[in-house]
């Protein structure tokens, strides 16, 4: 992932989520018992912990890529082989198969939403929130959840302090594969689970509060792939070309994009929560409102980063014609 500033700083934001998500399981065991250690705790320890060491690696010897993907889909069968998988409909190869692309995915999307300062931080801790206040209200939830989300939520805040334009700190590979697969693994109990009762096994309902919850990254991710498949280039090859970029082309500063982008975390995650205690009486025509919501964002997106793209290649235009006009005057001179 190529970052907005190129200017290398200590990569430690990483160890003090790992560490502290360690931390939140070891506490909770001594404070209580060990009833909450079942096969998903399990695997959402093993795959985290295999997220954190794989992101390490990239940091420390760039890892190659197809070894990257190797070992995400490692993370996503960790937590599968250990019972947790999305239940998308009636066929276990379907919804094992979803649920390897939504890990796979949620690691590369906190991976590559992390190109500027403050922004997978900030995501990622309204993510977490959000998370935690569900856990709150599902008593059939894993209480050992809401230890872990709590935990890392505080590290959050605490590497914001030091992440925060201009940064001091970064969090690395380390940081994002373990943010990846961890909010990817814990939403597969907390939010994927939720089903509305109005279509059959398959329920189009069901995607709406990951849909909310997880707005901004999705909507990155999906934005550069695009982008990047249309000008025929590896959507995996690193680049200057995100929303958060585009943000600051068309005029935002660094700390501002930071504060767009809590926003947009906030409404969505608002609305997650929102659909979470009235879902039972979520409707056909609610549910297309609200995926209505996503489509307008965005594509009000794409509008912002295009006027972005062409602010940019004016200044650049603007440049080049200067940089063109010094080299006449300096020859005349000559």
């Amino acid at each position: 992932q190529i970052r907005w500033a190129n200017i290398p700083k200590p990569l430690l934001g990483g160890f003090s989520f790992y560490l502290l998500f360690l931390f939140s399981i070891s506490v909770y065991s001594i404070l209580f018992d060990n009833s909450f250690l079942n096969k998903g705790v399990i695997g959402i320890l093993l795959s985290c912990s295999f997220g954190f060491l794989l992101g390490w690696a990239d940091d420390g010897y760039g890892t190659n890529p197809i070894l990257k993907f190797v070992g995400q889909f490692i993370c996503a069968n960790i937590l599968t082989g250990t019972g947790l998988i999305i239940p998308l409909t009636d066929i276990v190869m379907i919804d094992y198969m979803f649920t390897v692309f939504w890990i796979i995915g949620m690691m590369n999307s906190i991976n590559m939403l992390d190109n500027m300062d403050g922004i997978t931080a900030s995501s990622s801790l309204v993510i977490t929130l959000v998370c935690f206040f569900i856990t709150l209200n599902q008593p059939e939830i894993n209480p050992i959840y809401s230890s872990m989300l709590i935990a890392v939520a505080g590290s959050l805040i605490g590497f914001l302090f030091f992440n925060v334009s201009p940064a001091k700190m970064y969090m690395g590979d380390t940081g994002s594969m373990f943010l990846g697969v961890f909010l990817g693994g814990l939403s597969i109990d907390i939010i994927w689970s939720m089903k509305t009762s109005y279509t059959g096994s398959f329920d189009a309902g069901q995607f709406l509060m990951p849909m909310m919850i997880f707005i901004v990254p999705i909507i990155d991710t999906l934005t550069v792939f695009i982008r990047r498949i249309a000008r025929k280039q590896s959507p995996f090859v690193g680049g200057k070309d995100h929303t958060t970029h585009h943000l600051v082309y068309f005029g935002y500063s660094d700390k501002q994009v930071m504060y767009w982008f809590i926003l947009a975390n906030s409404i969505g995650g608002g609305i997650a929560y929102l659909i979470y205690i009235n879902f039972d009486s979520i409707g056909l025509w609610l549910s297309l409102s609200i995926f209505g919501l996503f489509l307008l964002v965005f594509f009000g997106t794409q509008r912002y980063y295009d006027i972005g793209k062409l602010k940019d290649n004016i200044k650049e235009q603007r440049k080049t014609i200067h940089i063109e006009n010094a080299e006449r005057l300096k020859k005349g001179q000559a």
